[in-house]
């Protein structure tokens, strides 16, 4: 019989300690002949990747030894920062930020010199014995650094140029053949999903390219995932249509492949993602979205026919083609089971587990499921969320009582939330709090449209959307109108900041790393994301009074409730100044704030005992906040204005 508590009082089994002991993050899944490995992001080695390669039996080795931690900073954000081939793992070491070549059973060597130079996203020219890079030169002391495409000699480790003149690239990729080369490029002020070009130019046999021409893309064209077809044409994604769909390049032009409302890309936050796959010259393993949930299917080029394959998973991540094609190898989440990699038989779509990111000793009868639901938003339109009633099967709630509500904004701002298994949302929903995942306007998952509401709206949109969304489960009767909190990290906290300075619906929040003073980010945030605002907000400072305006900094008057915040010390992307002066101005104001620093994180946590603390400190927050009494005897944290 459950018992009946209130909620927020509810004892869980999903401890901040379950979430990060023995939790990993799987990242690139990579093939090297017969060979397969994948990598790992350990929270309880500080955050460390790790190359690790799949035995026979099942189990996995590592290859990258301690201290060498597998991660590119190019963009800050990373990503592409290894490449298997020949039994030799190439790897960007993220101390140093420099290419290492590693066999084996020896001592990873430096292959690029020492210097203040980063890399990513790197093939291997064997023609030229060389390998082609993105490389982000750091080099001009005072001033934007320099982004290109780069080769690195594999004999002496030197690096020259050889693409330059945009503010940004990726994807470089070979042909078949080797005589042509593809790549991404694309300028300030653009972001890579809002406009890119793609390119291709004929190598010749000294190494350089020639003849480069522009296939497609332009400034109101997002070009992504260029990728060679076994038969030398080139295939890419586009979202010219509304929607990421594939085309295809060749004698008669350029082709549509099969038209649909989905996406075959993501945005390009980082390096080395590929959605799709060749299983030969005439069929594609892909994955693609709609609605906010992944599918997987195979694509026959000739006629278009997307034939779906039916494993029960809601989200596909990296994969490769294994087994002469018969199977793929590859990272996937549903809404009960933690993500995993697996190896899928593609013709019987039966699975076996090779990893999991998470070994769970709870039984999955306490996990939320989510509900996804449409609801009206400002100018008439719809926006999307993932609904998690709170639940719990030992526990019931008093009569007439309505669970609290974690509105979650999340980051990017382009970015989605997805209906996967998260354990950070099941800690709430198990001690019964409400969660509602927002794809607030500017979201991917729902086309280039839905994209671009958030152009010249950031602060306005997002704000409308997270708002509307509590607002409508409050309207059904589903939640507690009175306690209502928002959440969120990155350009989530400033959509949470905002929400709780502008909008008169919420009575608490939570700030991840997030912005307070757009301002202060136009003026101190790295190249990548140096001139986003512009498409968000405005330029700067031409449009200062706008970015005043949306700041919440400035509106303090307007904010009435408690906030908590976190923020990594060494983070580049929003600085630590964002919270500390929003942190001392409540303070003055004399609200409840609390503040919560780490030394050695970035932009995001990484180490276990720091996302332990955040976790229970939040839930600390909440409980004095709600006036509720928590199961578990949680360490206090210092919440300044507080009686």
């Amino acid at each position: 019989m459950p018992t009946t508590a209130a909620f927020g009082s509810w004892r869980s089994p999903i401890t901040a300690e379950l979430i990060v002991s023995g939790s990993i993050g799987l990242g690139g899944v990579y093939r090297d002949g017969e060979d397969l490995y994948w990598t790992e992001s350990r929270p309880q080695e500080g955050g460390r990747t790790v190359i690790v390669q799949a035995q026979g039996d099942g189990s996995g080795v590592d290859m990258t030894p301690a201290p060498f931690n597998v991660r590119s900073r190019v963009h800050e954000y990373g990503g592409g920062a290894a490449l298997i081939t020949g039994s030799v793992i190439y790897f960007v070491n993220f101390a140093d930020q420099r290419i290492y070549h590693h066999r084996p059973g020896e001592i990873p060597q430096p292959l690029t010199p020492a210097g203040p130079w980063r890399y990513a996203d790197f093939i291997l020219d064997t023609a030229h014995h060389r390998l082609i890079t993105v490389c982000e030169d750091h080099s001009r002391e005072g001033a934007e650094p320099q982004n290109y495409l780069a080769v690195v000699d594999l004999q002496t480790g030197a690096v020259t140029p050889l693409v330059t003149g945009s503010d940004f690239y990726s994807s470089p990729r070979f042909s078949p053949d080797g005589q042509s080369l593809a790549w991404l490029d694309w300028q300030h002020p653009q972001m890579p999903w809002d406009g890119t070009r793609l390119w291709v130019a004929s190598v010749a046999e000294d190494g350089t390219l020639t003849a480069p021409r522009c296939v497609a893309g332009s400034e109101a064209e997002s070009v992504a995932v260029p990728t060679w077809g076994p038969d030398g044409r080139l295939y890419f994604v586009s979202d010219r249509s509304n929607w990421w769909n594939l085309y295809r390049e060749d004698a008669a032009g350029i082709t549509a492949l099969c038209p649909v409302e989905g996406e075959f890309a993501y945005p390009h936050w980082v390096f080395g993602l590929q959605p799709y796959q060749f299983l030969d010259a005439n069929t594609i393993v892909c994955t693609y979205s709609q609605q906010g949930q992944d599918y997987l299917a195979r694509l026959d080029t000739i006629t278009g026919e997307v034939s779906p394959i039916a494993p029960p998973f809601t989200q596909f991540g990296d994969f490769q083609i294994v087994d002469e094609g018969v199977a793929a190898v590859m990272i996937v989440s549903s809404p009960t089971e933690p993500t995993r990699l697996i190896h899928l038989d593609l013709a019987t779509w039966e699975y076996q587990t090779l990893k999991t990111a998470a070994s769970i000793a709870v039984d999955s009868t306490y996990f939320s499921i989510p509900e996804a639901i449409e609801f009206p938003t400002d100018n008439g339109l719809t926006a999307h969320a993932w609904y998690y009633p709170p639940f719990n099967p030992d526990y019931t709630a008093p009569a007439g009582e309505l669970p609290p509500l974690i509105v979650k904004s999340h980051g990017g701002p382009t970015a989605g939330a997805t209906a996967t298994l998260n354990l950070r949302i099941q800690y709430w929903t198990s001690r019964g709090f409400g969660v509602v995942d927002v794809n607030y306007g500017g979201s991917i998952g729902y086309g280039r449209e839905y994209r671009q509401r958030l152009q010249g709206q950031w602060g306005i949109v997002d704000v409308a959307d997270c708002t509307h969304a509590a607002v409508y489960l409050a309207d059904q009767g589903r939640v507690d109108r009175e306690r209502l909190a928002i959440a969120g990290g990155s350009a989530g906290g400033y959509t949470t900041l905002a929400a709780l300075t502008f909008k008169d619906v919420f009575k608490a929040g939570a700030s991840y790393y997030g912005v307070s003073d757009l301002a202060a980010l136009a003026q101190d945030t790295h190249k990548f994301e140096a001139r986003y605002l512009d498409g968000l907000i405005g330029k700067y400072p031409e449009d200062q009074e706008i970015y005043e305006e949306r700041s919440p900094i400035h509106h303090l008057d307007q904010l009435a409730c408690p906030v908590i915040f976190f923020q990594g010390l060494e983070d580049k992307i929003v600085p630590p100044n964002q919270a500390e002066m929003m942190v001392a101005a409540l303070k003055d104001k004399g609200l409840p704030v609390a503040y919560i620093a780490y030394p050695e994180e970035q932009h995001g946590f990484r180490q276990a005992a720091n996302i332990k603390r955040t976790l229970d400190g939040e839930f600390y927050f909440y409980s004095r906040i709600f006036n509720f009494t928590p199961a578990e005897n949680l360490e206090p944290l210092t919440i300044f204005n507080l009686s």
